[in-house]
Formats: structure tokens, sequence, C-alpha cells
């Protein structure tokens, strides 16, 4: 299919890598405000809820993006630019605080509370950037609900996919990976807990990095997990994430030439996907012929245990660190998880037309980690994830790599849940473990993206990259993959 953008006139600048966008800055044949003004002027067209396209991936429009894209572009005239990513656009995801941004989670009980940058928004404007704009989210990241609809929030409704705008957008970071594909914004910030940068990088056809827990900070972020949440990167290419990720982490440039990494190839980790598992395998072919090393292996798989603590472990982290935040978080409004369910109730009509909060229930009911079940989960489950899993996976190895998740599934807020969705184990250890997880787009299945995900040690970052990079360009030298074709709804 041949790519029909809704909004022509601005899709050249709107798909323009970092690179690419400060090459321009230098030369002069682009500048930043231009760059915003043609940004916002697509996000009008591309992501109204109620217009023609109805995306609906953005949350709120920073109001002085236009004032500090032209600050930018007279730094630059005065020879006084600073800064990685000096006058680039950014996005950041709504359970994210930046000032002037909502910073709602996607939940009407945050609404209109103020909102002080965070710790890595901090880091972005030092970096020279532009903060563009919010991204809409799965509500509260996806943690009210077993039958929510990933990419769904009350204040931003529904997320589409720019590929099939009737299919998922993933989850949490739904907004994030969409407003990338939609050619919104060059660069967004997503969070990740269990999934949530990977799942919709990997059915949007973006790049994303979940970098090691504590790597980036968390001070003005929602929360869920301090033993798993980490805010990461995401862009529409290796190198535009790891230029996003340096910032965030606050270290210096990496070097995606090296070192050269050895691959294992996790054969056990598969998604059930027919489609999807050939044409993951076909990708780790061209990989070996390209040179690489890959090393086939069988890696442990999560039982019903594995699962079952990490649940219990997020719902009593979950009870403590969100009920701490929203005690603290400034202004009038709720001050627990007791208090959002009460709000929930309240507003029915608005916050739970479709799906409910048990969960937040359920965290409530847990007494937080001075529970009777949490520290043995907890010790259980990184046993399990770094000792049974992660450690012998990688013991003569970089980085372990397995398919991501199938094609995107149509999106459903009557049946709720996650119908449909295919997808392979490889966030699971990571996200126990608190090590680097990574998203990178290997080919379309059924005209729909897929991603390969690749883990590496806590700390290796820099290796990941260079991992994902190989790959990028083994992907690439078959056949770049081409610009979301926007598919209207189809039935069946």
């Amino acid at each position: 299919m041949v790519p029909i953008d809704p909004h022509p006139d601005t899709a050249e600048l709107g798909y323009l890598g970092v690179a690419d966008i400060l090459a321009g800055f230098g030369t002069g044949t682009l500048t930043s405000a231009g760059l915003v003004d043609a940004l916002l002027d697509r996000i009008t067209v591309v992501d109204d809820p109620d217009g023609a396209v109805g995306l609906a991936a953005v949350a709120g429009v920073a109001a002085d993006a236009r004032s500090v894209a032209a600050q930018r572009d007279a730094e630059r005239a005065r020879g006084d630019a600073d800064g990685p990513l000096h006058g680039v656009p950014v996005m950041v995801k709504d359970n994210i605080e930046a000032t002037g941004l909502p910073g709602a989670a996607g939940s009407t009980a945050l609404a209109g509370r103020p909102a002080a940058d965070a710790a890595l928004v901090t880091r972005v404007r030092r970096a020279g950037a532009v903060v563009l704009a919010s991204t809409n989210l799965s509500e509260w990241a996806n943690i009210r609900s077993a039958h929510s609809t990933s990419g769904w929030s009350a204040t931003g409704g529904l997320v589409g996919n720019p590929w099939a705008l009737d299919r998922s957008a993933g989850g949490s970071s739904s907004g994030s990976g969409a407003a990338l594909a939609a050619g919104l914004t060059p660069l967004a910030v997503g969070t990740e807990t269990d999934g949530s940068i990977v799942c919709p990088c990997s059915v949007a056809g973006v790049v994303g990095l979940k970098p090691t827990v504590g790597a980036v900070p968390t001070a003005g972020v929602v929360p869920i997990s301090a033993s798993q949440d980490s805010p990461g990167p995401m862009g529409r290419s290796v190198d535009d994430v790891a230029r996003l990720f340096a910032v965030l982490a606050d270290i210096g440039p990496l070097d995606l030439a090296a070192p050269e990494p050895r691959f294992v190839h996790a054969t056990t980790w598969r998604t059930g996907h027919p489609a999807t598992d050939e044409a993951f395998g076909a990708v780790v072919e061209a990989v070996r012929r390209a040179g690489y090393p890959v090393t086939d292996r069988r890696v442990a798989t999560p039982g019903p245990d594995v699962v079952a603590d990490e649940f219990e472990v997020l719902l009593a982290e979950l009870s403590d660190d969100l009920g701490a935040y929203l005690a603290t978080r400034p202004g009038d409004g709720v001050r627990s998880l007791a208090d959002v369910l009460t709000h929930d109730q309240a507003r029915a009509e608005v916050e739970l037309p479709y799906f409910g909060d048990e969960l937040f229930a359920r965290a409530v009911a847990t007494g937080g980690r001075a529970g009777p079940g949490y520290a043995a989960a907890r010790e259980r489950n990184l046993a399990w994830a770094v000792t049974s899993c992660l450690g012998p996976a990688l013991e003569d190895a970089d980085v372990v790599v397995a398919p991501a998740y199938g094609p995107a599934w149509k999106s459903d807020l009557t049946i709720g849940g996650h119908a449909g969705v295919v997808s392979s184990w490889i966030t699971t250890p990571a996200a126990i473990a608190g090590w680097p997880i990574m998203s990178v787009p290997v080919a379309l299945v059924h005209g729909l993206p897929i991603g390969a995900a690749l883990v590496a040690r806590p700390g290796e970052e820099a290796v990941l990259l260079a991992a994902a990079a190989r790959i990028e360009s083994v992907v690439q030298a078959v056949g770049p993959l081409p610009r979301p074709g926007w598919r209207p709804p189809t039935r069946g």
C-alpha cells in the first residue's frame, strides 16, 4: 500500500530525524520555529479526536512551544546554541509532570492539579529541546483494571494506530508511539513497568528503550512500582533514541558503532502468532548472514507462579508508591488510592463507562510492602528473573533477542481486556529484574509492523543500543519499512 498522508503539506517535516533536524538548523534551511509551527498544524489536522482522522495521541499542547522555539532560533543566531537537542521538539507522556501540561495520567482525578517539571523534563529543557506537548496513554499506565482497553483514558479518549485506525496503539505509552508513527514529533518520552514502551513501539513501528531502573530519574512521574518503573526514550530510529537517552540519563553521547554485540536468540520466546514468528525468524537469519554472532538458546519461560508473584509485587508497590505521590502532589484533589476509588465512583459515567478500577481496590487491600506476601514474592521473582532466566541466557553473550508483539489487534472498548494480544515472554524477566529492554521495528505482517525486542545486562544501554543498530541496519539493507498507510477502520 502506498502511504496516503492525511496532511501532506507537513509530512516532510513531520518525519525528519534528529540528525537531519540539527543539520537543517546548522545550514539555515530549517528553523525551530518553522518546525514547531508545522508540527502544531499537523497535530490540529491529524490528532483532533472529533476530526477527520481522530488519532487522539496528544493530551495537551504546550502554550509556550512557539515562543521557546523562537528563543532557540535567536540563541542559534547569536552563536549561543547549547545542548545536544537544541531546538528539537519532544513530547512527554501524560503521567510525566511538565509545567503547563496536564500531567494527569489520563484521569479526571488529577485534571487541573498543578504540574511542575519532572526531573527528566528539566534535563530535556537543559538540553535545549522544545517541550511540544504531552501524549495520551492508557489511564494510570494501564494498572487500573484487568479489563482495560489499551490506549484509552478518561481525559483523552482512545488512541488510534496510524497504520490502521481501528487497531490498538498498544499500552500504556500508546500516545507517544502513535505520535511518532504519525509524524507529530521526532522524539517522545514514555514510561514502562512491564511492556509499556516495548508494546506501543512494536505495534506502531517505532523504536523505544526502557532503561535500567534508576538510570533515568522518576521524580515527578506518576508511579506504579519503584522496582520496575522507568521512563525511557522513543523515536523513529535507534540513533534518535540514543540521543534522547543520553539526555535523560545525563550522560555523554553514545557510540553505536562499538562494541560488537554477541546475540542470543531465545528460541523458547515466541508470540504464538505464526506469521510474526516466521518473519522474526527470517530477521534472525539475516542478522547471521550479515556476520553477527547469534547463538540459539532455550531460555526459561515464566510459569503462573512467576506471573502471580510479579502481580502481587506490583499491587503492593502501587499501594505505597502511588499513595505517596498523590499525598504530595500540589493542589486540591485526591490524596490516596482510596480517594481515587471514591472519585471514580462519583464520576462513573466519565471514568468507568467501559471497565472498572478493581486493581486499585486490590492494591489498597494488600497493605503495601508491609503486607504479608510482598517480601517473599519479590525475592522469588528476582531469583527467577536473574538466576533462572536472564543470567543463564546471557552467560556468554551480550544481548538476548526475541519477537516482541504480533501485529496490532483491534481495539474494543465493549469487550475490553486484551483479547487478540499476542506477545513473547521477553518483557517479563526484564521488567522483574529492572534490566534494560528495547524494541526496534523489523517487518510488516499483514501490512502492520512488528518489532524485535532486545534485553541486556543492567547499565549496558550502550551495548543494547549498538545491538539494536545492527538489527536496524540489516532490516534497512533489505528494505526500510514504509510510513504508515493510514488505513481506515475495517470490518471483521
